[in-house]
């Protein structure tokens, strides 16, 4: 179908105000943030390729219309809403179509009594959490691009929020969905707090980046809201193992502080430049929650601390981390180190105890010797469980070459990652979704289950409409 057809035909579904062609306005729905991407060209345009036109749908009905139209021309589609990505999410098959579901912004229930918030998926976190706080409750997500996030993106990557050790994931916190298939089928899934009547077949869209179905509502748990019973505690001490350890320890022992973060000597320095001994890991450590609970949590956790040779920095460095924790999102579109001739970015990755040390040491090692251009190599641990914890990777190098060393030279960060990560058994994505970039080794991730993904596609999509080229290979 050529373009201009395309376009005339979604116009009359959706009408002609909601379908986007300006090229600007194109490229900019399909704008990643993930580093390279980043990096300018000498004439400024856009590396990615570039979708025929945006749907900006007004509700569920033309979320279903578009897709039945588009399955039925066989016609790649991307689904989109906050805009977020990091990983090459967003990014169309060349004439494809990016199905934007911003508009479908609307908090539709706040039920106090079963303590839940159902949110259409263009409805951004920021708002919804500041509504929930007006009324004593928060959701309790609090991811770093929580001033862009919009509730259907955070189920697609499965996100999770610095606040996660209490309150989980957003996989703990979703109870009911709503979603359309390509073919324009809606499924819902009701709300309830449990059920055991087969699969969980919430978790087929959760961390399923658009691949299967646009998910264009969803339910999720809230909390009582009680930021003025909070502990908080900074601790500095010698080396990231020792770190770890210290949080293993909390985690083995029951604990449950809302916060629990392991910034590595080269973070503490270098971005978030707080005033600690040099060469010193810092653990920023926050409990929230009923006062005698929080209570109860902080002196185990200063029970714990006397184990190991650590210095108390007191409530400072997390009030600090509090106050600048979400800048990166708002300085995203602004200019930055990219403009100036370099790329910086970061990778997260999980693994159980054992082995996450490991990980950390090896790709500490690996890259100033393989990266000759590297200029910021560190890391940090900020969403930890009884069996492990991730490693947010933090990395730069400098570009004298143009965009194709800015590509190479970002793979080649991102293969040692997931090389050391395969390596110790860990999996190579733990909160941004794998995007398209990590598809190259989703079949060392997932093994024997692997073929599994595939099936599923055939089955709910088997014309391969859906977000070509995240997952699957």
């Amino acid at each position: 179908m050529q373009r201009e057809e395309l376009i005339q035909a979604l116009e009359g579904i959706v009408g002609a105000d909601r379908v986007v062609t300006e090229k600007q306005a194109v490229l900019d729905a399909a704008k990643d943030y993930i580093g390279y991407r980043r990096y300018q060209r000498d004439d400024g345009c856009n590396m990615a390729p570039v979708a025929a036109c945006v749907v900006r749908v007004a509700d569920t009905a033309q979320v279903a219309e578009v897709l039945k139209f588009l399955n039925e021309n066989n016609i790649d589609v991307v689904p989109r809403t906050g805009g977020s990505s990091v990983t090459r999410g967003l990014e169309p098959v060349e004439g494809g179509v990016i199905l934007d579901g911003s508009d479908m912004n609307e908090i539709l229930e706040i039920n106090e009594e079963d303590m839940y918030v159902t949110a259409r998926c263009g409805t951004p976190l920021e708002y919804m959490e500041k509504t929930l706080n007006e009324k004593g409750c928060t959701a309790g997500h609090f991811p770093q691009s929580l001033p862009l996030a919009q509730v259907g993106g955070l189920l697609a990557t499965r996100s999770i929020g610095q606040l996660s050790t209490l309150y989980g994931g957003i996989e703990d916190l979703v109870i009911g969905l709503e979603a359309v298939l390509a073919d324009g089928s809606v499924i819902r899934i009701k709300n309830v707090p449990r059920r055991s009547a087969g699969p969980d077949l919430r978790h087929l869209f959760i961390g399923s980046e658009g691949m299967i179905g646009f998910i264009t509502e969803a339910t999720l748990k809230i909390f009582k809201y009680t930021p003025e019973t909070r502990w908080m505690k900074g601790y500095v001490m010698k080396g990231m193992q020792n770190g770890l350890d210290f949080i293993h320890e909390i985690m083995r022992e029951g604990y449950r502080p809302a916060v629990v973060r392991l910034h590595d000597p080269v973070e503490v320095q270098e971005v978030l430049k707080i005033d600690a001994p040099e060469g010193m890991a810092l653990v920023l450590l926050m409990c929230e929650g009923p006062a005698r609970v929080t209570k109860a949590i902080g002196e185990g956790i200063e029970e714990i601390a006397g184990h190991y040779e650590v210095q108390d920095l007191g409530a400072r460095p997390v009030e600090i981390w509090l106050q600048t924790r979400n800048n990166a999102s708002y300085e995203m579109d602004l200019p930055t180190f990219h403009d100036m001739g370099a790329v910086i970015d970061t990778c997260e990755i999980s693994a159980n105890w054992s082995v996450i040390g490991k990980i950390y040491d090896a790709v500490m090692k690996r890259l100033p010797e393989e990266i000759p251009t590297l200029i910021l190599c560190g890391g940090h641990s900020s969403h930890s469980y009884m069996q492990g914890t991730n490693i947010y990777f933090e990395f730069g190098f400098s570009v004298t070459e143009g965009v194709e060393q800015a590509e190479r030279e970002y793979m080649h960060v991102i293969s040692v990652i997931m090389e050391e990560t395969l390596r110790y058994g860990g999996s190579i994505a733990h909160h941004h979704g794998s995007g398209k970039y990590r598809t190259a080794w989703m079949d060392q991730e997932h093994g024997s289950s692997y073929p599994l993904m595939y099936k599923l596609k055939e089955a709910l999509d088997p014309k391969m409409i859906l977000n070509k080229g995240v997952i699957l290979k």
